[in-house]
């Protein structure tokens, strides 16, 4: 073992949903510590998608982010002078961690509408198995595909 495993900290439920997982969304969504700014944007967002979809807004989030998280990535592994892009499972925790990381991101690059418009439309069409998010997730899937091969590396 190189280093420490780094230790896990509690985040209390959100507010409103009183829900692990929002408030995650919610702490990732936050820049410089504008926390309340991050819950505005998160909580405008859902009432957008209970506008549109006529659905709980939660059940929604759950399905989308469910529908990003990958189950296979690739990890860099030098082995003998070479670089091998080596597929591994994904665990649970980081799943979830990168299908917020990426239903944000994809939110963010779109252009035009206000944070929490991008963010209800993209949460929507993930909700879907649609949208810039579903795609980063199979070519997640598809590199580690490709690189099945080098998995006895693992």
């Amino acid at each position: 073992m190189r280093r420490k495993k780094k230790a896990k900290y509690n985040i209390l439920p959100d507010p409103i949903y009183n829900n692990i997982t929002v408030a995650k969304f919610i702490n990732q969504v936050m820049r410089r510590g504008k926390k309340t700014i991050a819950q505005k944007i998160v909580y405008g967002s859902f009432d957008i998608i209970k506008e549109k979809t006529k659905k709980e807004p939660l059940e929604v989030f759950e399905l989308a982010i469910s529908n990003v998280k990958p189950s296979l990535e690739v990890k860099s592994k030098r082995i003998g002078g070479a670089t091998y892009q080596v597929p591994q499972q994904v665990p649970e925790a980081r799943g979830k961690t990168l299908a917020m990381r990426w239903l944000i991101q994809t939110a963010k690059s779109r252009k035009g509408k206000t944070m929490k418009e991008k963010l209800a439309e993209e949460l929507i069409l993930a909700s879907k198995q649609k949208g810039a998010a579903i795609k980063k997730k199979e070519d997640t899937h598809r590199m580690a595909e490709a690189n099945r091969a080098f998995a006895h590396f693992a």
